[in-house]
């Protein structure tokens, strides 16, 4: 609670002075910096132009404008084809337990040790002026400045693919982005041509059912798991191979935003997520994840139901356990976004010695394309000399030129082997990288797909069977919301006729609620197998009850009682939860004539912001709140996202007695403080039903 207001205006001590026309000038002085060209050359005027006379031609000879204007032409790069909206924090990354046994990767090798990094996460199919919270894959990249070598950890939210050879990767994302013939829809899988292309395509189902469940709407970035996707290799000091996954598991838990709060987010906030991390870490409050792995040799790789290189296919917590070897922590936003989160260059061919790659062939395009990108995006080879991208451990290379190159070389050699400069950088087969010594196999050259990639109903059959009623109620839901909005009715069916393969439930479900009749099921290309559930697959199930990285809103008003403010706000920072008071106007005064700013109008903070919300009001304000719908919909979007509600007598009089709300167990008295504390930590599932027409 802000009650330290000051309305001093610093501009009126920062030497100003009026121009001709009115014009406001700020004059350096002795002990302040002054304004400069690119090259230094102190600036006399930035205010006007040069011109032949006061009302004249500008005139050309105005080099301060024209390279002014000139890189203001130029501030703009090429975005990212996929991940162009991102947000991202530094931070390090400890290990806690060594893997001495399995790689010679210093990183996964010494313990206790901090490793500065760059954490990024994105939508894919959104422009960077797209919003954070649609139905989207999330990506989650992660740049360790190791002391070998950068190591670029480029995964998702999501351990899985849509697609198996990187040779289709450009069909994906032409079907996902609008439609080339209207521009439209903006970050959205709601159209025609994705549920086309999908429908046609089944190695897509299983990370198409993930898009249709609540991973694909993360409440925020520090309360989603990342994965690498793809299996790798880690090579010990006898070159001996271990293949493995990693995980990305958030102290905070899983947890995700409701649908109809995605899309009331997005028009109130398009900068939700972004705006929660970057207040969060400015306020202490540092976003944290375990690193684990999954352990499992060529043996015992072989004995799977599935084919671990295939990017479509998890591998379940319960056959292979996930191992925790060190922590992440997130724990400052960066100076500048565009140095930073835009210029950073994450390539998953940046990886220190004693990692390798695998055989996938997703990954195997992957090793190509993303430097690729970087080419084009930053116009260089040299992108790597952006301080961002740097190593910070010594590097040396016999390099040389290239558009905006910032090294100077001092030597007459740049090539090697040499005898002209004896302290030029040479190889070392002790410390430099080596890969895996694979035996190939006897096969014929060609352009062909593994056998054992063709089951494509199993897993996204696990998967939907492993989730709590709920989920599995979002994700027919999601289902019927996205193919309603397909116009083509074959794709409709086709579609269906996927889901039949997946769980005839889910079919029937779907089919329903477009009021469509269930068509042959699509005929499989390998036998469906029924696997074990896996409950580290749910999201609802697995959500901890905390109100650590949670925020409630307190409403105010005029006269509100300090006292009862500050007994709720020190409740849930007690908790290590975060407070935003709402008011109707900016700056309130309460009971005992303290005056306060609030952090929010009611009018611009629904209550789509909060993961709880308190109402602390006099009647005679909650009287001219009961009048305003801004002020209804604060209650009944709460209510019906099943959310914590604590009112006051004066709420409940003149506002909730005239809305849709059930005093159930999540909707208490100010009394009942201790009780508001703990259901603000979750959700009252079991209010969804009686709110919402589900699937």
């Amino acid at each position: 609670m802000n009650n330290n207001i000051d309305h001093t205006d610093p501009a009126k001590d920062m030497n100003s002075e009026r121009g001709n026309g009115g014009e406001t000038h700020q004059r350096a002085g002795d002990d302040t910096k002054v304004l400069t060209t690119q090259q230094g050359v102190a600036i006399s005027d930035n205010q006007n132009s040069l011109k032949a006379g006061a009302r004249g031609p500008t005139l050309l000879e105005d080099f301060v404008l024209r390279e002014k204007i000139n890189h203001f032409d130029h501030e703009r790069i090429p975005e990212r084809i996929v991940h162009a909206r991102g947000s991202a924090a530094h931070g390090y990354f400890e290990l806690t337990e060594s893997l001495e046994e399995y790689t010679t990767a210093k990183i996964l090798t010494e313990t206790g040790k901090q490793t500065p990094l760059f954490t990024r996460f994105s939508t894919v199919a959104g422009n960077k002026g797209s919003k954070d919270t649609p139905r989207d894959v999330r990506g989650f990249a992660v740049k360790m400045y190791t002391e070998e070598g950068n190591w670029d950890l480029v995964g998702n939210n999501m351990p899985i693919f849509f697609i198996q050879d990187a040779i289709k990767f450009p069909d994906l994302i032409h079907a996902v982005k609008p439609e080339p013939d209207r521009g439209f829809p903006q970050a959205a899988s709601a159209h025609d041509t994705f549920w086309d292309f999908v429908s046609l395509s089944p190695e897509t189902m299983h990370n198409l059912i993930w898009l249709m469940s609540d991973r694909a709407l993360p409440r925020s970035f520090s309360m989603m798991e990342g994965f690498g996707i793809h299996t790798y290799r880690l090579l010990n000091k006898e070159g001996k191979s271990t293949f493995f996954r990693y995980h990305w598991k958030p102290v905070a838990g899983v947890q995700s935003l409701i649908w109809d709060e995605a899309v009331k987010i997005s028009g109130a906030d398009p900068d939700y997520n972004r705006r929660d991390m970057y207040e969060a870490i400015e306020n202490g409050m540092y976003f944290e994840w375990e690193l684990g792995v999954q352990l499992f040799t060529e043996e015992e790789a072989n004995e799977f139901p599935f084919d671990h290189l295939d990017a479509t296919k998890l591998i379940p917590e319960e056959l292979v356990p996930v191992k925790i070897i060190g922590k992440m922590v997130l724990n400052r936003n960066p100076d500048n976004f565009f140095a930073e989160t835009e210029q950073v260059a994450f390539c998953p061919s940046h990886i220190p010695p004693g990692i390798d790659f695998s055989n996938d062939p997703l990954l195997q395009g992957r090793l190509f394309s993303y430097l690729d990108t970087q080419l084009s995006r930053l116009g260089s080879p040299n992108f790597v000399q952006i301080p961002i991208n740097a190593p910070k451990c010594p590097f040396a290379n016999n390099q040389q030129d290239g558009h905006m190159q910032m090294q100077v070389p001092k030597t007459r050699v740049l090539y090697e082997p040499q005898s002209l400069d004896l302290d030029r950088p040479r190889e070392s087969p002790q410390k430099g990288f080596n890969s895996f010594h694979e035996k190939l196999d006897d096969g014929v050259k060609g352009r062909i797909r593994a056998e054992s990639f063709a089951d494509h109903y199993s897993q996204p059959r696990m998967f939907y069977r492993s989730q709590t009623p709920a989920e599995q109620a979002h994700i027919a839901s999601a289902y019927a919301f996205e193919l309603g909005k397909v116009d083509t009715a074959h794709v409709r069916t086709r579609v269906l006729s996927h889901l039949i393969n997946i769980d005839e439930d889910l079919a029937n479900r779907v089919a329903n609620a477009l009021g469509m009749e269930l068509p042959e099921a699509a005929e499989p290309a390998a036998p469906v197998q029924d696997m074990d559930t896996s409950k580290p697959l749910q999201t609802i199930g697995r959500t901890p009850k905390s109100l650590k990285g949670r925020l409630v809103g307190i409403l105010v008003a005029e006269g509100s009682n300090h006292e009862q403010v500050k007994k709720f706000e020190d409740a849930i920072n007690a908790q290590g939860g975060m407070v935003k008071i709402v008011a109707p106007s900016k700056e309130v005064k309460l009971d005992d004539n303290t005056r306060i700013q609030a952090d929010e109008r009611v009018a611009g903070a629904p209550s789509v912001f909060f993961d709880a919300v308190v109402s602390i009001i006099m009647p005679d304000q909650a009287k001219k709140l009961a009048e305003d719908s801004s002020t209804l919909d604060w209650f009944t979007d709460a209510y019906v996202h099943c959310k914590a509600i604590a009112y006051c007598g004066a709420t409940d009089e003149f506002i909730l007695s005239k809305l849709p709300v059930e005093k159930d167990e999540f909707v208490t008295p100010l009394a009942k403080l201790d009780s508001f504390v703990e259901n603000a930590k979750s959700r009252l599932w079991e209010r969804e039903p009686k709110v919402r027409d589900l699937a």
